[in-house]
């Protein structure tokens, strides 16, 4: 069948033929290791592995390349560095923090379902080729030295700006705020730049005599080069590194190797915002990848990003997570044990399709209602499903589990508290005093509790039962 997926470039989805089928190869730009990730962060990290997923199935695990970078330069991580480690040398500071919270984000996104990439390259270990691409830059006219820094020259490459379609009117009238006097034009950018004190730094290229540090976009034009070639197949990230990130990083790469793409598809994923809001630590809303798996499993985090189509906005609420486990009770309690070797038919086909996500998703309800009806193959190949999303059943029957114990202890420690109020609450009711039975209730509401009226099949008497909420 063929995979269909939506290309930045041109604006349209497009039938995916990788360069060499025998070695499909793909990029994504990774995390800037300073501190716990976002669940912004998550969404890149999720899509793009249910895309690896999709081409190991289609052309072999051994036959797909990953590459996801880590970013440990940056001004971020020296700050971190020096409040953490101020007595320790800088470039040990650096390690420190960057080890550290690199082992924190492979953590957290391993518990959100996430195979690890094939490769996973440093930005520090990379800056011999990053120095190469410069002068190469340099040498074809691209790129100019001017007072200690080397500078990408926008106008050199006429058909700039075509991968976010902003002219370069548009471009130039948006670059007119605080030019630096050292650039040619405006719209310039940084390739290489001194070193400050306190901040890292490698021997320079273009013969600049001075130490300094590279710029932020030549990072993954260099680790992208080395590790995948000149021109690859998929270049993915998230919509906000559409410009200038994405644009400069294919100016870079196709410039300095003569070649009109850098990636044949440039995938983006939409923007999230957290309960219908952008997130942002002075609204109170900033959320961590970590601080969501001390309270939910990691496969209901998944899944809740996987509701909404990659290209689309999603709105990152309680209420869609609460529904994404209520819907993993589900689906694990009506999978078989063991399963089909191979996801369905129709799973696959809704992926093949731009990562249609909600539509797979649907293919699984409907396994679902058919495997609770008793069907024994439509069980199993759900849970083969299951398996090849990336939802962990081991890891979600363990929180299962300890999430039930906790509610049962709670619940028994609340007995006779929340007996005695039932009771008071069917007195009042049948004492037709409403707003008593009322403030009952909203009291066993507040406590957590979750009250199920009913009558007696025999007496016609009313009799409620209850339960923690989940």
């Amino acid at each position: 069948m063929a995979l269909r997926l939506y290309n930045t470039l041109t604006r349209q989805k497009e039938d995916f033929s990788p360069l060499d089928p025998s070695n499909v190869r793909m990029y994504v730009c990774g995390p800037t290791v300073y501190d716990f990730a976002h669940i912004g962060n998550a969404r890149p990290a999720i899509v793009f592995d249910v895309l690896f997923r999709l081409l190991r199935h289609e052309f072999g695990a051994a036959h797909v390349t990953y590459v996801r970078n880590i970013t440990d330069v940056d001004d971020k991580i020296n700050a971190r560095a020096a409040r953490d480690y101020p007595d320790s040398p800088l470039n040990e500071a650096i390690r420190k923090v960057t080890e550290t919270t690199e082992r924190q984000y492979h953590e957290d996104i391993e518990a959100l379902g996430c195979l690890p990439p094939t490769l996973e390259p440093r930005a520090t270990e990379h800056i011999a080729d990053m120095k190469a691409l410069i002068d190469r830059l340099v040498a074809a006219g691209n790129a100019y030295v001017a007072e200690g820094h080397v500078l990408f020259d926008v106008p050199s490459m006429p058909d700039y700006g075509t991968l976010s379609r902003r002219s370069l009117d548009e471009l130039q009238a948006g670059a007119r705020v605080d030019v630096a006097p050292y650039k040619k034009d405006p719209m310039d950018f940084v390739l290489w730049k001194p070193s400050k004190p306190g901040e890292p730094a490698w021997e320079s290229p273009a013969g600049i005599a001075a130490p300094g540090r590279p710029g932020w976009h030549i990072e993954c034009s260099a680790m992208s080069w080395k590790h995948l070639g000149e021109t690859f197949d998929i270049h993915g990230g998230g919509i906000d590194l559409v410009f200038p990130h994405h644009e400069n990083e294919r100016a870079q790469t196709c410039c300095a190797f003569h070649t009109d793409r850098m990636a044949q598809v440039w995938m983006h994923n939409g923007f999230l915002q957290v309960e219908g809001e952008k997130m942002a630590k002075s609204a109170g809303n900033f959320v961590t990848i970590r601080e969501l798996l001390e309270e939910w499993p990691g496969p209901a985090l998944r899944l809740t990003m996987l509701q909404t189509h990659y290209r689309q906005p999603i709105n990152w609420t309680r209420k869609g997570i609460e529904t994404a486990v209520a819907t993993l009770d589900d689906w694990f309690a009506s999978a078989s044990q063991t399963s089909t070797t191979e996801p369905s038919a129709g799973v696959v086909e809704a992926l093949a399709d731009d990562l249609n996500t909600p539509k797979a998703i649907a293919e699984l309800h409907a396994l679902r209602a058919r495997a609770e009806a008793g069907d024994a193959e439509a069980g199993q190949s759900l849970a083969a499903n299951l398996a090849f999303f990336g939802f962990d059943r081991p890891a979600y029957t363990a929180w299962r589990q300890a999430r039930d114990a906790a509610a049962r202890e709670v619940a028994g420690d609340l007995e006779p508290t929340v007996e005695r109020l039932i009771a008071a609450r069917i007195d009042a009711r049948g004492a037709k005093n409403w707003a008593e039975a009322d403030r009952i209730r909203d009291e066993l509401v507040a406590m957590g509790i979750v009250l199920m009226d009913g009558k007696d099949p025999e007496t016609g008497a009313l009799v409620t039962k209850w339960e923690l909420a989940r």
